[in-house]
Order: C-alpha cells, then sequence, then structure tokens
C-alpha cells in the first residue's frame, strides 16, 4: 500500500515537473527580439507636395513667424534713423573795406565810363562835338539828364580855368566833380538800432527787404545777414515773401551759414503775419535786428503794392521801423528808376541796394537814383559770392571808375 501512495507522489510531480517546462518553453517564444548593437537611422519624413501641408507633431504646438527664432537674429527694436548733422555755421568776410578789396573787380566792369571820359578830356581843343561827346558818355552810363548838364558845366569851367591839362590834373579833376555828383555828405550807415516796443519791451532793429523780382531781392537779404553777423550783431530773419516757392528755403539757407534763425509761415499765407511773428521773435530771443524779405511785387499790381504797405503798418504795431532798402538791378538802368518811384509812394524808402553793379558799364545808376529818391546808395552787390555784398563807400567808387 505504501508503494503505490509513494508511486502516485512521484507521477504528480513528474506531471508538475513537466507542465512547468511547457509553460516556460511558451513565454521565451513570446518574448521581443533583442535591440541591436548599433541604432537604427530613421530616414526623415518625406517632404510635402505642392499644395499639402508639412505635418507638425501633435504634441508640439504650431508658432507664428513672430515667435520663431531665425539664425543670427536679434529681439532689439530697430534704430531710429540718425538726425542729419547741423550745418556748418561760417565766419562771414568782415565788412569795413570790402568795397576797397572788390575794386578790381568794380574797375573792370566801369573803367569804360572812366577811361572814356579821360580819352576825350585830354584831346588838345576840347570843341562843342567834343562837350557831346563827353555828354553822351554820361548819358549812356545811365547818369541821367540833369547831373549830366551839371557835371557838363562844372567841367567846361574848370578846365578853362585849369588851361593846361597833364593826365594826372585830369584825372584830379575829373574825381573830385564825380565825388561831388555821387555825394559823399550822405549818411550811408544801415540803421539797426534797438529801441523800445509799444508795451516797454527792449526791440531789435527792424529792416525791411523790398524790391520786384529779379533783382536778388532774397540773396540780398542773406548776405545782408552776413554783413551784420560779420560785424557781431545776432540776427533773425523774416522769410515774409510767401508767393515765390523757393524763397523761404532760400532764406533759410542763408541763415543757417551763420546761424541766423529764420521764422517763416506756410506758402501763400499772410505776409503781414510772417513779418510781425518775425519781430515777436527778436524780441523774444533778444536779437539785435530782424531783416525781413518781403515778397516781389511787380509794380504794375496796385494790388500787392497796397499789400506791401500793409507789411510795414502790422510791423510797426511793435516799434518803428529803422530801414526800407529798395533793392535795385544795376542793369535795368531807367526801368529801375520807374520800379523806385512806384516803392516810394507806398514805403518811405530809406536806402539803395544796387545789386550786379559788377555786370554792367552803367554805373551812373548810382548818381540817377539817388537824385530820382533823395535817399543814398548803402549797399552795392558786385557778384555771385556770399561776401560779395559791400557798403558803398563813394571814394572806393569814384577810383573805381576812373582808374589809376
Amino acid at each position: 500500500m505504501e508503494i503505490v501512495i509513494l508511486a502516485v507522489v512521484i507521477a504528480v510531480v513528474a506531471l508538475v515537473a513537466i507542465s512547468g517546462l511547457v509553460v516556460s518553453s511558451r513565454k521565451k517564444k513570446r518574448l521581443p527580439p533583442a535591440p541591436p548593437s548599433s541604432p537604427s537611422v530613421t530616414a526623415p519624413p518625406a517632404e510635402p507636395h505642392v499644395g499639402e501641408e508639412a505635418e507638425t507633431p501633435r504634441e508640439e504646438p504650431r508658432r507664428t513667424i513672430e515667435e520663431v527664432d531665425l539664425p543670427g537674429a536679434t529681439a532689439t527694436e530697430p534704430e531710429a534713423p540718425a538726425a542729419p548733422p547741423a550745418p556748418e555755421i561760417e565766419v562771414p568776410e568782415p565788412s569795413a573795406g570790402r568795397l576797397v578789396r572788390l575794386r578790381a573787380r568794380l574797375s573792370r566792369s566801369q573803367n569804360s565810363l572812366g577811361k572814356g571820359l579821360l580819352t576825350l578830356l585830354s584831346r588838345e581843343h576840347l570843341d562843342e562835338d567834343t562837350w557831346e561827346e563827353i555828354e553822351d558818355t554820361l548819358l549812356t552810363a545811365d547818369v541821367g539828364v540833369a547831373p549830366t548838364q551839371e557835371l557838363v558845366e562844372r567841367l567846361r569851367e574848370r578846365v578853362k580855368v585849369l588851361g593846361t591839362r597833364t593826365p594826372d590834373e585830369l584825372r584830379a579833376l575829373l574825381r573830385t566833380e564825380l565825388l561831388q555828383l555821387v555825394g559823399t555828405d550822405s549818411d550811408r550807415t544801415v540803421h539797426t538800432e534797438s529801441g523800445v516796443t509799444a508795451d516797454g519791451q527792449e526791440k531789435p532793429g527792424v529792416v525791411l527787404v523790398v524790391g520786384v523780382n529779379g533783382t536778388g531781392k532774397t540773396t540780398t537779404t542773406g548776405k545782408l545777414a552776413r554783413v551784420l553777423v560779420a560785424d557781431g550783431r545776432s540776427v533773425v530773419l523774416g522769410a515774409a515773401d510767401t508767393f515765390r516757392a523757393a524763397a523761404a528755403d532760400q532764406l533759410q539757407t542763408w541763415g543757417e551759414r551763420v546761424g541766423a534763425r529764420t521764422v517763416r509761415g506756410p506758402e501763400g499765407g499772410d505776409p503781414a503775419s510772417v513779418a510781425f511773428d518775425a519781430v515777436k521773435e527778436g524780441v523774444a530771443e533778444g536779437a539785435d535786428v530782424v531783416l525781413i524779405d518781403t515778397a516781389g511785387r511787380l509794380h504794375t499790381k496796385t494790388g500787392l503794392m497796397d499789400e506791401l504797405g500793409k507789411v510795414k503798418r502790422v510791423v510797426e504795431k511793435h516799434g518803428a521801423v529803422d530801414e526800407v532798402l529798395l533793392v535795385l538791378d544795376a542793369t535795368t538802368g531807367q526801368n529801375g528808376l520807374i520800379q523806385a518811384r512806384v516803392f516810394a509812394e507806398v514805403v518811405d524808402i530809406t536806402g539803395i541796394v544796387l545789386t550786379k553793379l559788377d555786370g554792367t558799364a552803367k554805373g551812373g545808376i548810382v548818381v540817377a537814383v539817388q537824385r530820382e529818391l533823395g535817399v543814398p546808395v548803402k549797399l552795392v552787390g558786385l557778384g555771385e559770392g556770399a561776401d560779395d555784398l559791400a557798403p558803398f563807400e563813394p571814394e572806393a567808387f569814384v577810383d573805381a571808375l576812373i582808374g589809376d
């Protein structure tokens, strides 16, 4: 009996062992293969075809172009464009003695008058025909009828008393008579003294510059600013020529060269308003002088001439205008005298600026325009250069006419 029980136990143990081996074998068959010794290379995703979107992994959200960091890009704000450099301020040539320094230029254009007179007066016999030629020479030089007759009469008397006439004596004689004709006792100073406004504030000197288009009025205003700055004065410019498109820009350029501020208004705006504001700014800044460039009005347009009178009246609300300078083109001759008459009826002209005096042999216009208006020539333009505007000096002018 015991032997039977032992055999049964052995059979059960054997059966359990065989069952375990079978189960273990099945589990080994289900295990995944071991990883290879070297990593496999995954092929890149295929490029999307035209019209298809590239796939983005779901776990990484799509980003906008602003959120993507481009290679080499920085997150700094763009720099503002650099401001243009300030214009370099020039140092103008001193005004004293400018006409003497420019004498050679004046002599080249005016010598025909002086040399012509000296040649005629040097003739051995001064008959009536010669005196008529002398008159013609003076009239051609725009001296004017009345001044010419006066000069010829005085020359007749002086030559008769002198008797013999050496070249030096004739030159001295002609110089004396021409100086008397031009005038040496006139006040040729450009007055820019400060004053007092209606409300008791210190007022800068105020200069109105008037004249028709084409005489070089705006350029003369800019050059006059250089003359004043060279003499140590501070200047404010008023661009009251609002009818000519480039006038304000042109004047501002002149001002920037010497550090003078320009007051301007809208194109086509009220000139009187600009002039008023310019003087107001001059008072506020404590400037020495305010130069106001007015519109170059045609003298045939009465309405525009009336407006020029309005500019002067509006400016005078601050205080008196110290100078009204009329700019004339020396090459226009008698037409310039007509302009002078019309302007003198509208505003009280206090001085004359003759431009382009180097481009004509008609220097007699100095005499004629002074006689016409009863006011002196104060400045003359002798070229296109920035410092070619000079205070008028009768002695230097006459010496240039007759030469050495």
